[in-house]
């Protein structure tokens, strides 16, 4: 097996809304966020139970009619099939784990 460090969430622009799925195993994913300041991740839903967690940045995370900020190295868990959305209020780098 060969290693090697992976640096593509380090390079992610802050340009709107980017993501890039970083590994998938056959029970989960991993997937890496960045969101430009004031950028919206629309409303949408996951397939599984997920993790978030802030690598750097702030957020509003919205979900069941609520609002909650998470800063830097917070994480947030939410429930599958559940609609869900995300504002950053300055330029932001976030995991998905599912």
């Amino acid at each position: 097996m060969m290693y090697e460090i992976d640096e593509s969430l380090k390079a992610q622009p802050f340009n709107g809304l980017q993501i890039k799925k970083l590994t998938k195993g056959s029970t989960f994913e991993v997937m890496g966020i960045s969101l430009e300041k004031d950028a919206i991740f629309p409303e949408h839903t996951s397939p599984s139970d997920a993790l978030l967690v802030v690598l750097e940045g702030t957020i509003d995370f919205f979900i069941d009619g609520k609002s909650f900020r998470l800063t830097q190295q917070e994480n947030f868990s939410f429930p599958k099939e559940t609609p869900h959305w995300v504002k950053a209020h300055e330029n932001t780098k976030f995991l998905i784990i599912r």
